[in-house]
């Protein structure tokens, strides 16, 4: 990726209104920073110098946003490209890699699943996945929700005999499974199945997630017909009822256009900070499903917001079709068109209708994205109130946006651990989640294990992940102690809140778990706020979760190390080898020298020495 650093044509502005007269009248990318270097907008243009002269000249007339921009630009970098098609892909790989505040930034739609088919594989199976890859295979989606992606697999897995176990299950089986005795799978694992014929089938499933059911429902009565014609009536029953059940399928559709295309159909809203872009996927003239995208705080107009849309969605996407209609058309129309030429490999229209049913589903696409807005925007008032609330009952000195949960675990002091669970805005945020070997214990110490995690946090990874609003402990006043020394000596007491959790003691008779604040001896009484109570035991549940997982899979890797990296001539790759093979330590246990020994490099000598060493 091209960048500043190594770019001959490039340059860096201090003063944009004194050094606008020298700045080149080329295509290029420009990137402004503010006071601490950060990049906050990068933006393409035909021309660098009048592009960055409307700043200046607008300067005190801009709307309110731009202004709000143009008061924090501390630095202006530009970059010259050869063209203004370069500029584009440059602008979306400077994105990519600084994600400013400013610009429209699609994240990795993770959220979404997919269907993923390796076509690579002789016997290719279908795997639901939530991250799309450039490794050669076919991905189908993404679906709008686990369940309708659930659903669309479970129609499959009943009409097509593809088969359905993991490629480690498929190396590894020796008799059909219950899908085959159900005949719901050709059994390719064990069986002899003709590959034109298994090819023939992934073909079916090709045409049904792509949408071209009709098609599909064509080619199987010629076949169907073809076996009746042959008398192989057994044959011609089971399509006859296959057919039954894609038409079943059909009629739950929807069709919103007589002219049987594949189209996608993007429209956005916007309100208080936030834009909301929806797209409508139709294919061959079914409505298959709708999603939507929120973008926070940006800097550009609903043309703008589709355009980058369109760019980002669509150079990661498994299909672009050869019509998008658009509720705002971008200003660079015939620009953007060339770089979809560019992925699809054909041309590609943008279009926003006036009139017709192309205009009638746009007018589809924009009520879904306004109420798709309204019901985010209804969602945060909630979160923002939820948290106030929360603030208010703990006498907290900020609403919390980010709240940081500690819990320890171990098993009679042996592989001690801690985990931090992190909410942001009141909602789980997993990837921000961080486990802890603890070092400096090897005995029961909860105490001593909570001023290790929370020292280490606060300390050096205080620089690497921002402070939380609030920390809560789980346990009660001592470690509520231990934290409030730590935050203290790091000279953080006044940035951060801390509370404790502890869990009810039921031969007391204590029937809800005790939060404790610092200063206070009594737990807080929450009174109506149940539900404040109930959010604060998900977080612990959460960082308990955490730490328990994470001790389990400590101690399942102490116990197969020392169970076979001890034995004499088992390395890493025999040790993976015989357990991919016998699945468990228990099962090499049970396994003859025969059935060792016939493994790839293990010797009947070596296959006696696992044997002796494990009985």
């Amino acid at each position: 990726m091209q960048t500043p650093a190594d770019n001959s044509e490039y340059q860096r502005i201090t003063d944009l209104h004194a050094e606008l007269p020298h700045l080149p009248v080329s295509a290029g990318v420009y990137l402004m920073r503010n006071a601490d270097g950060e990049v906050i907008y990068v933006g393409k243009a035909r021309n660098l110098k009048k592009r960055l002269g409307a700043y200046v000249k607008n300067a005190g007339r801009a709307d309110t946003k731009t202004e709000v921009l143009i008061g924090k630009i501390a630095t202006v970098e530009t970059i010259v490209t050869a063209s203004e098609k370069e500029a584009l892909i440059l602008e979306s790989n400077l994105i990519k890699r600084y994600r400013p505040r400013y610009n429209v930034d699609l994240k990795d739609d993770k959220r979404y699943p997919s269907l993923r088919l390796d076509i690579g594989h002789p016997f290719p199976r279908l795997s639901i996945v939530r991250k799309i890859r450039n490794d050669g295979a076919l991905y189908f989606g993404p679906y709008a929700s686990a369940q309708a992606v659930r659903q669309t697999l479970k129609i499959i897995n009943k009409n097509f005999k593809i088969r359905k176990c993991s490629d480690r299950e498929f190396k590894t089986r020796t008799r059909p499974c219950l899908h085959c005795q159900m005949q719901g799978c050709a059994a390719p694992c064990c069986r002899e199945v003709d590959a034109d014929t298994y090819a023939d089938m992934v073909q079916e499933v090709v045409l049904f997630l792509k949408g071209r059911t009709p098609d599909l429902l064509h080619k199987i009565k010629k076949d169907m017909t073809a076996a009746a014609e042959e008398q192989d009536f057994e044959r011609a029953a089971v399509l006859r009822d296959r057919i039954f059940a894609l038409q079943r399928t059909l009629e739950k559709q929807a069709v919103v256009t007589t002219d049987f295309t594949d189209r996608d159909v993007i429209a956005t809203a916007g309100n208080q900070g936030l834009a909301m872009v929806t797209m409508l996927t139709v294919r061959g003239g079914f409505l298959q499903g709708s999603r939507s995208y929120p973008i926070n705080e940006t800097m550009s107009n609903q043309a703008e917001i589709i355009s980058a849309f369109i760019r980002q969605y669509y150079e990661r996407a498994s299909f672009i079709p050869p019509e998008i209609l658009v509720s705002a058309a971008p200003d660079e129309v015939a620009l953007v068109e060339d770089r979809l030429r560019d992925l699809k490999g054909r041309r590609v229209r943008l279009i926003h209708p006036r009139r017709g049913e192309k205009a009638q589903l746009l007018r589809m696409a924009v009520d879904n994205a306004e109420k798709e807005l309204s019901e985010q925007l209804a969602a945060r008032a909630a979160k923002v109130d939820f948290l106030q609330r929360l603030s208010k009952r703990l006498q907290l000195s900020a609403v919390p946006q980010r709240i940081e949960c500690f819990d320890n675990s171990n098993l009679f002091g042996a592989q001690p651990v801690a985990s931090m669970a992190v909410f942001s805005d009141g909602r789980a945020d997993k990837p921000a989640y961080r486990r802890y070997k603890i070092r400096s214990i090897s005995v029961p110490d909860d105490y001593a294990s909570m001023k290790e995690v929370l020292s280490r946090r606060l300390g050096k990874g205080a620089a690497s992940e921002p402070l939380p609003n609030l920390i809560m402990v789980d346990g009660g006043k001592g470690q509520l102690g231990i934290a409030l020394a730590v935050v203290s000596e790091l000279g953080l007491q006044k940035r951060i809140d801390l509370v404790a959790i502890a869990k009810r003691d039921e031969k007391r008779g204590e029937k809800l778990d005790k939060i404790f604040l610092p200063q206070r001896s009594n737990p807080v009484q929450f009174g109506r706020d149940s539900d404040l109570l109930l959010f604060l035991q998900h977080i612990r549940d959460e960082a308990h979760r955490f730490a328990i997982d994470y001790h389990r899979r400590r101690r399942k890797k102490r116990a197969l190390r020392s169970a076979l990296d001890s034995i004499p001539g088992v390395g890493p790759r025999r040790k993976e080898q015989l357990l991919r093979r016998f699945r468990s330590v228990a099962k090499i246990r049970e396994a003859t020298v025969d059935e060792l020994s016939s493994l790839p490099g293990i010797s009947r000598k070596l296959a006696e020495t696992i044997r002796r060493s494990l009985l």
